[in-house]
């Protein structure tokens, strides 16, 4: 099997990869709670499974390299529930604005910042606003169940989306680490609230910050009870092959179009 994790490989290797205009995939997550069944190693331990096999999956396609998981990222809101570790705006932009620093350096030009955390998706698009026009690279943002979509939803059985600690990220780590899932009285850990998602918005279309504990008092939300590891691989299965076909498809690294032309009423631009 081919070899696509970064802290695997040696230096020449990824030497090579460069040279072969390889993508490389930077997996940013969390280390915060996840109910009283799940670990607190939930999004980094399901971030680094479907970046790794959609690697594997696009390789033959695209030569794709995964560097290890950016495991602290934005958690201010499980805080609450202890056992979370969190990082400041500014640290988090800058760990990811040093790394792909590094990477740039070495040579590869297309990367894909993969987020399995909802924490960190405005910080991850801030971040590339901030850095695409800067860097010699085309950098893409992407989180694993918003990419999945409809594949993913069309798995479970009691919930219309993945929320936290919920059927699908309870099924994923069933099937990646039985020993660490508890689910001795996963019906009991049940919180469908109406407003899901939604807790983090205001008015018709507005946003506004709460912590978790506004949505769920035990730190799920979604209904865990209908996991089984069976479910899991699917949902990394189809979650991995929907990055895949991301790093494939040309269009995903295209320089964008330019429609300017040499001068606009009778004035030439600047290039």
């Amino acid at each position: 099997m081919q070899e696509v994790d970064w802290s695997r490989l040696k230096a020449q290797e990824l030497r090579v990869l460069a040279n072969e205009n390889a993508v490389v995939i930077l997996p940013v997550a969390s280390i915060e709670q996840h109910g009283p069944h799940l670990p607190t190693m939930t999004d980094t331990r399901l971030g680094y499974e479907v970046a790794i096999r959609a690697a594997r999956m696009a390789y033959d396609r695209r030569p794709t390299v995964v560097t290890p998981v950016v495991w602290s990222g934005l958690s201010e809101h499980h805080m609450p529930y202890g056992g979370t570790l969190t990082l400041s705006h500014a640290t988090f932009r800058a760990v990811v604005r040093d790394l792909i620093d590094a990477i740039t350096r070495h040579g590869f030009r297309d990367i894909l910042i993969s987020n399995s955390h909802g924490g960190n998706i405005i910080a991850m698009q801030q971040i590339i606003d901030e850095l695409a026009p800067q860097v010699n690279a085309t950098l893409v943002g992407t989180t694993y169940p918003m990419e999945a979509g409809q594949a993913l939803n069309d798995l479970l059985e009691d919930q219309k989306t993945i929320q936290h600690a919920c059927e699908a990220e309870t099924s994923m780590m069933m099937a990646l680490e039985p020993d660490l899932v508890d689910s001795s009285d996963l019906a009991a850990l049940a919180n469908n609230s109406d407003e899901g998602p939604t807790f983090l918005k205001a008015g018709k279309a507005s946003y506004r910050w709460r912590p978790f504990t506004h949505l769920t008092g035990n730190g799920v939300a979604g209904i865990p009870e209908k996991s089984t590891p069976e479910k899991g691989e699917a949902m990394l299965e189809v979650s991995a092959a929907a990055l895949a076909d991301m790093i494939a498809d040309p269009q995903t690294w295209a320089a964008p179009s330019d429609r300017r032309g040499t001068e606009l009423a009778g004035v030439p631009f600047r290039r």
